[in-house]
């Protein structure tokens, strides 16, 4: 067998066969086909990954918003529930404050009973003012539903209508808000 000549390492193609002259052309092309391909599936799976990392980053900012607004409404709410926890106590005891005014009202048998019903009187009220019960005042003012819950409406030409004439039980707020509604009278022209 004779012995063939290899390519120097300059590469002289020339001295190759024909076959072995393709062969090589063929293995050059090869790799370069293969890393353009390479190369368009690279940039596609890194814009796939660019694409789930924005959608993962718009979810995380979303859940972190809601998470915040979770945060802020619970504080609000514990603080509200802090603020207006005596609200029911101080409820419960407004019967008990109506029955001392009616007392007061009524004519005194004894002056000295009298004066221990109104210092009574006057100390649960301020008690309960320092609490947060704030008394409506109705009589004389124009009626508003809101705070007022009319029972009767009665003719009176010398006052407005729509006017608060009688208060036949008194309306509380507490801090602010509308504990009990006052019970009164309002006039109406005819």
């Amino acid at each position: 067998m004779p012995e063939q000549e290899m390519p120097n390492a300059t590469g002289d193609v020339a001295a190759l066969s024909p076959e072995a002259q393709s062969a090589l052309e063929n293995a050059s092309a090869a790799p370069a086909q293969a890393g353009e391909a390479a190369t368009v599936d690279l940039a596609a799976e890194r814009d796939r990954l660019a694409q789930e990392k924005a959608e993962l980053q718009d979810r995380y900012l979303r859940l972190a918003a809601e998470f915040d607004n979770f945060r802020k409404r619970s504080e609000r709410e514990r603080l509200e529930a802090i603020e207006y926890a005596a609200m029911g106590a101080v409820k419960a005891l407004l019967p008990v404050l109506d029955d001392f005014e009616r007392a007061l009202k009524s004519p005194p048998g004894d002056a000295d009973y009298a004066r221990g019903i109104e210092l009574i009187y006057q100390r649960l009220f301020d008690a309960m003012k320092k609490l947060g019960l704030e008394p409506l005042e109705a009589e004389g003012k124009p009626f508003d539903p809101h705070l007022h819950e009319a029972i009767e409406r009665v003719v009176d030409p010398n006052v407005d209508e729509d006017t608060v004439v009688a208060e036949l039980q008194r309306g509380y707020l507490f801090k602010g808000r509308l504990l009990r509604a006052a019970l009164v009278r309002v006039a109406v022209k005819s």
